[in-house]
């Protein structure tokens, strides 16, 4: 992870200011050159589809295009690209919902919610755990798409898919969790002006760090007068902290293990292995944040025979020999429990999936060097994804669609303006946007929250989202406005038919319940 950095406030700046009266009060100066660019305008291709969801026919229309971003001096600065799916047996599209999706990274493009499980047509995927073989790969009808109860648009961040700065706009001004957050508002409110969708039921959902960014956007929106019915969450990381396996912060072994012993249960490494995994995963959370937390709170001066207990306890749950927990004094992090837990087989499990496994590339090396979900199934995504926007939406672009922009995250700036302050608060050593969520709540008290989870992510851990959710500091009256679903699945939620079913339907059910009077 990047080390923080201050945000430069040309950024916040430029994306706001067309929008935003603070924002055009306080633009940057003009350059000492003047400024001269050839007319740009955004464009659209419109294409129509249809697909059978729950028994019945959806016709749908499919517009794919970029809109224009402009700072205060109408100077074009972004060409932000978008499919958007459109219900069209409807008489009154303004009171048609419609929710505004993107995926994580930071540096990633919207194709993985999109054309992974959400949107009316998907590629096949391999089963999980396995490998997608050599192309071509077979695109599907969606038959579990969302688009049944919500119009959907899918957001490629600047610097993702075809979306990119233009003139003298660098892509670094974007790159950062304020400033793609407040870009990814800028959008959404042009898009809601240019196709009159104001008064619409409205919904954000972001996947992986798509949370965060939801996290900021839901503050952002409600202070620019954008107001949310729901925001809906997938593979949540919210404060950094709860992942963050730093010297001295013992949060993340106590968040972790619950899913640790679920990926042990999954590779059938326990004996005797419990049939139930959600009445086990209760023990285990109890554990965690009862003899386990107390054991790393009292350090060096633990007592030998319950430091013991302890490990006997965690070997119980993840199968790890005892020797390494006491060698890596009760703390062995989630990478390297990715590398020891199959190592009698010279195999590592996946991060953001842990049911996926390979074998490794430096056999002695405890952690992994690799992504093993994302190799099994970059593949497909990429390949088809590719061929669906050329010969199905009919777009053509010059530009090469980048699925996840490495240089993006390498210059992500980390550094946040909380979305309120008191007295006495220090700047924080890790990213933390739960507040900002907290404020939207708060500020808005209809808003609704849906948090979706899977047992065998060892990247956003299922129990570190319980523990932040659980920490929002939202008043008694608005707990209830949170609604936390738990899958058997990965990271990528949508991955298999089973979870991708589980998940349609959640969130069917939730934009339905959140937009009724």
């Amino acid at each position: 992870m990047n080390r923080p950095t201050r945000l430069p406030l040309i950024a916040l700046g430029a994306l706001t200011a067309f929008w935003c009266p603070w924002a055009r009060a306080h633009a940057t100066a003009a350059p000492s050159k003047p400024f001269l660019s050839p007319a740009i305008h955004s464009r659209s291709v419109i294409t129509h589809g249809s697909v059978v969801i729950n028994g019945k026919t959806i016709r749908y229309t499919a517009r794919a295009g970029t809109l224009i971003m402009r700072n205060a001096k109408m100077q074009p600065i972004a060409s932000i690209f978008y499919i958007a799916y459109l219900r069209r047996d409807i008489r009154n599209e303004s009171l048609r919902p419609i929710t505004f999706a993107y995926n994580g990274g930071p540096g990633s493009a919207a194709n993985w919610v999109d054309f992974g499980g959400l949107g009316p047509m998907r590629v096949a995927l391999p089963p999980h755990s396995g490998y997608a073989k050599a192309p071509p790969y077979a695109i599907l009808p969606n038959h579990l798409s969302i688009l049944r109860r919500t119009d959907l648009v899918f957001i490629d961040p600047v610097g993702t898919g075809f979306s990119h700065t233009i003139g003298q706009a660098k892509p670094q001004q974007f790159w950062g969790i304020d400033a793609d957050a407040h870009s990814v508002g800028a959008f959404i409110m042009r898009y809601l002006t240019k196709f009159n969708r104001w008064n619409s039921p409205k919904f954000i959902l972001g996947e992986s760090y798509g949370t965060t960014r939801s996290a900021v956007l839901s503050n952002y929106l409600q202070h620019h007068g954008v107001q949310l019915n729901g925001v809906i969450l997938l593979s949540s990381i919210l404060n950094f902290e709860t992942a963050s396996f730093a010297p001295g912060n013992d949060l993340p072994y106590i968040l972790y293990l619950p899913s640790e012993a679920a990926v042990a249960w999954y590779h059938h490494r326990l004996n005797p292995r419990p049939k139930n995994l959600p009445a086990f995963l209760k023990r285990v959370e109890h554990f965690a944040t009862g003899a386990y937390a107390h054991a790393l709170m009292m350090g060096d001066t633990l007592n030998p025979e319950v430091k013991s207990q302890v490990i006997a306890k965690l070997v119980r749950y993840t199968s790890i020999p005892a020797h390494l927990w006491r060698r890596a004094d009760l703390r062995i992090t989630g990478s390297e429990f990715q590398g020891l837990l199959l190592n009698s087989e010279n195999k590592q499990t996946g991060r953001l999936d842990a049911r996926y496994d390979n074998y490794k590339l430096v056999p002695m090396l405890p952690a992994p060097l690799y992504s093993t979900m994302s190799d099994a199934i970059n593949g497909p995504l990429t390949d088809a994804y590719n061929w669906y926007v050329e010969n199905v939406l009919h777009y053509h672009s010059r530009r090469h669609y980048t699925m996840l922009s490495d240089k993006a995250l390498r210059f992500w700036k980390w550094k946040h303006q909380p979305a309120f302050f008191f007295p006495g608060a220090r700047a924080l050593g890790y990213p933390n946007v739960a507040p900002d969520l907290e404020r939207a709540m708060i500020t808005n008290p209809h808003l609704e929250l849906l948090v979706n989870s899977g047992y065998f992510d060892m990247g956003t851990p299922f129990y570190a989202t319980m523990y932040t959710m659980d920490h929002l500091g939202l008043p008694q009256a608005l707990r209830n406005h949170v609604h936390l679903r738990f899958y058997y699945s990965g990271h990528v939620l949508y991955i298999s038919r089973d979870s991708r079913h589980a998940l349609e339907e959640n969130i069917d059910r939730f934009i339905l319940a959140s937009t009724r009077e």
